[in-house]
């Protein structure tokens, strides 16, 4: 690269962060609105109707053009901008959790995702870029993101990304495969007094199974972790339970991990159908997730954006040992170059999925990781964008990678929506 060409590129790179922060100051308001009315509405997976919707319209509103339903799930969308032939996709999260609402703070995620989008729309051409918008439902249950992957929705990307809140500050954090699996066993009801001979105790396969898992948990793998709770343990005590279930999260530090660990589970599982004669179903009710793998450069693209906004990321030598749980990203970030940071709020001792953290993700703190998240996307779009070697290798990624599906699906196409079902079944005699 001679001198010339580089001296534009540091211009350009000077001049479209600057309009970009501003471009966030100016929608403040909006994407701070947005942060919270998420928040005061939450929707759990596949349901969250109001909360797309609210998404989208701001994006079309300022001229994106807005693909929804896609990929046959009717809560997923896409928004665009520009003709740059990088395409930089941003990912929005918008489900809730049940009863806890935005205990995971998914409603930062989408207006810090519209927040960077606003930004670099109007910088696009300059850069060459195209900004795209991907709503992926689901995160919490159901891995919208990997059905999405599947029908072809992130094909042609050179990049992805998402700012995801949390307690600390990690610019590549962990995360841990994933698989979510729905034991049930039926027996034979039965007068718990007058005839308990005739019953087959379906709540008793349901407790050999969790002890056959307490003894387990001695011999894991590191990395490797299982819990879970009981869906369904019975009516009445006087009626020998016919009928019960449980799920359980299974996950581990990567994939083949996480193979071996299910095998062990399912056993488990079997055994509680083998000793008390009642038969058992195994539903898997998720897609696997797949482990984080953080793009380095980009990474510290976005370390070198979040520092400059006066936020003190952990150092790069400790973010190994930040483990968020799990997220339907690790299979985007195993396909395309993706990061996943994680920004701080101020929220005391709470930490995700608890009341406390959902509190925290409406707060002065959550607005500020709204705005600081948006400008610190933008950027590191930015980088990408102008630095010749990082684009390059981008843009080479998105051309050589093969296409899953070929375009997405609009509604009505490809496979229904919803999760995942894959059923096992095994046991004695009902």
């Amino acid at each position: 690269m001679n001198h010339d060409t580089a001296a534009r590129d540091t211009a350009l790179r000077s001049e479209t962060r600057a309009t970009c922060r501003e471009i966030v100051r100016r929608h403040e308001r909006a994407l701070v609105e947005l942060a919270r009315g998420l928040h005061a509405e939450p929707e759990t997976a596949f349901a969250e109707h109001r909360s797309a919707a609210k998404v989208r319209e701001l994006l079309a509103a300022h001229g994106f053009e807005v693909a929804a339903p896609v990929a046959g799930l009717d809560t997923a969308f896409t928004a665009d901008r520009g003709t740059g032939d990088l395409v930089v996709g941003i990912c929005a999260e918008y489900d809730a959790l049940p009863e806890i609402g935005h205990a995971c703070g998914h409603n930062i995620i989408a207006a810090a995702a519209a927040g960077a989008a606003l930004a670099l729309a109007e910088v696009a051409d300059e850069l060459g870029i195209t900004v795209r918008v991907i709503g992926t439902p689901a995160e919490e249950l159901g891995g919208g993101k990997v059905l999405m992957l599947e029908r072809g929705v992130f094909d042609g990307l050179a990049m992805a990304m998402m700012v995801h809140p949390g307690p600390e500050e990690v610019c590549a954090p962990r995360s841990l495969a994933i698989n979510d699996l729905e034991v049930r066993y039926t027996g034979r009801a039965a007068h718990a007094a007058a005839a308990p001979e005739l019953g087959v105790n379906a709540a008793d396969a349901l407790t050999v199974a969790q002890v056959a898992i307490g003894l387990l948990r001695q011999h894991l793998e590191p990395g490797q972790m299982v819990h879970g709770i009981v869906t369904s343990g019975g009516a009445a005590p006087n009626v020998v339970p016919a009928r019960t279930a449980a799920m359980y999260n299974l996950r581990a530090a990567e994939s083949a991990s996480l193979e071996r660990l299910e095998n062990r589970i399912r056993a488990c599982f079997e055994a509680g159908a083998t000793a008390t004669g009642c038969t058992s179903e195994v539903v898997q009710i998720s897609p696997v997730y797949a482990e984080l793998s953080c793009d380095d450069e980009l990474s510290e693209a976005y370390r070198a954006a979040i520092t400059e906004l006066g936020r003190a990321p952990v150092p790069r030598a400790e973010q190994t040992d930040q483990v968020i749980g799990s997220t339907d990203m690790g299979n985007v970030s195993q396909l395309l170059p993706a990061i996943h940071p994680m920004i701080a709020l101020d929220c005391g001792d709470a930490v995700t999925h608890q009341v406390e953290f959902a509190a925290a993700c409406a707060s002065p703190s959550a607005d500020r990781a709204v705005l600081d998240g948006a400008v610190a996307m933008a950027w590191t779009a930015i980088a990408a964008a102008t630095d010749p070697s990082l684009r390059s290798r981008l843009a080479t990624s998105a051309e050589d990678r093969p296409g899953r599906t070929g375009k997405h699906n609009s509604a009505g196409q490809g496979d229904a929506p919803g999760p995942v079902r894959r059923q096992h079944t095994s046991g004695g005699v009902a």
